[in-house]
């Protein structure tokens, strides 16, 4: 990959707060400046929204933001921040009695919004956000104590792993994220039967995505030296790597393969799948 292009694409086509986040990603950023950029996205009720998940620009706090405010608290790494905590705090209190998460709670204010997230049932738990959420969480609680105790992620975390192994059927977005639960908790048994889910090639169709819309082996295990990489055969997982170098544009970024529910979204999309890209190469070169 060629950083000098992505940073230039970067700075033509990316939100501030992927900016910060390439920044401290290639060696230049500054902690308090990155957190400052994800806090314009903060609530007072301590959870986010207002467009911190691109396709969901609701003002209002909804499970989905979470995701990408635990990647920015794990970003941040040593450095914690007392957000991710009162984070904690907000999901707990919007988690239903099962112990999961609402795919989304009801958005007032829809324009630019992806349907999903707008038709989403607020009483129904849904495997896919917990898991994901979760995920994320348990990476910062590695090195956050706060986070690591706090009862929310436990409860979350559980009613992963018990409807993991409870469903027959699971959606590739489903099987996705609950492989980041496992991973990140180290359960090789979940790690497994999620496996067996996977053909061996590692491709997966998303089923209600675009016709060609599909996950690849490093969508289920981005970086070396987890459990999850045991589920793929070292020659796929690195034709997955070369085949995610070659996918930088002559523009020095990288695009999603979704759909986008609004033209800021888009831009936004680009933003930040090019530092998705970078983390994973970068991460992986080192070993």
């Amino acid at each position: 990959m060629d950083l000098t292009k992505a940073s230039d694409f970067m700075a033509t086509h990316a939100r501030l707060l992927d900016r910060r986040r390439f920044e401290l990603l290639t060696g230049e950023g500054d902690r308090e400046a990155l957190l400052a950029a994800l806090n314009a996205y903060r609530n007072p009720d301590g959870g986010y929204g207002r467009g911190l998940e691109p396709d969901l620009r609701s003002r209002t706090s909804q499970p989905g933001p979470a995701l990408h405010a635990f990647e920015v608290f794990e970003e941040l790494a040593p450095v914690t921040a007392p957000e991710a905590v009162a984070l904690c705090d907000w999901l707990d209190s919007v988690t239903l009695p099962d112990g999961g998460l609402p795919f989304a709670l009801h958005v007032p204010d829809p324009a630019g919004c992806a349907p999903f997230w707008t038709q989403a049932d607020p009483r129904a738990s849904s495997l896919q956000i917990t898991a994901v959420v979760a995920a994320m969480a348990q990476r910062v609680a590695v090195h956050d104590k706060a986070v690591a105790g706090h009862p929310w992620l436990d409860r979350a975390t559980r009613y992963c792993l018990d409807a993991l192994r409870a469903k027959d059927a699971m959606h590739a977005l489903e099987v996705e994220f609950a492989m980041w639960l496992a991973d990140a908790v180290d359960d090789t048994e979940a790690i497994a039967l999620l496996g067996e889910r996977i053909p061996d090639d590692g491709l997966l169709h998303v089923e209600g995505g675009l016709e060609d819309e599909t996950l690849r082996p490093l969508d289920f295990a981005p970086f070396p030296g987890r459990p999850s990489r045991s589920v793929f055969k070292p020659d796929v997982v690195a034709a997955e790597l070369r085949r995610l170098d070659g996918m930088q544009g002559d523009d020095g970024g990288w695009r999603v393969d979704f759909a986008s529910y609004s033209p800021a979204a888009e831009l936004e999309w680009s933003g930040y799948a090019t530092v998705r890209a970078v983390s994973i190469l970068t991460r992986n070169a080192d070993r």
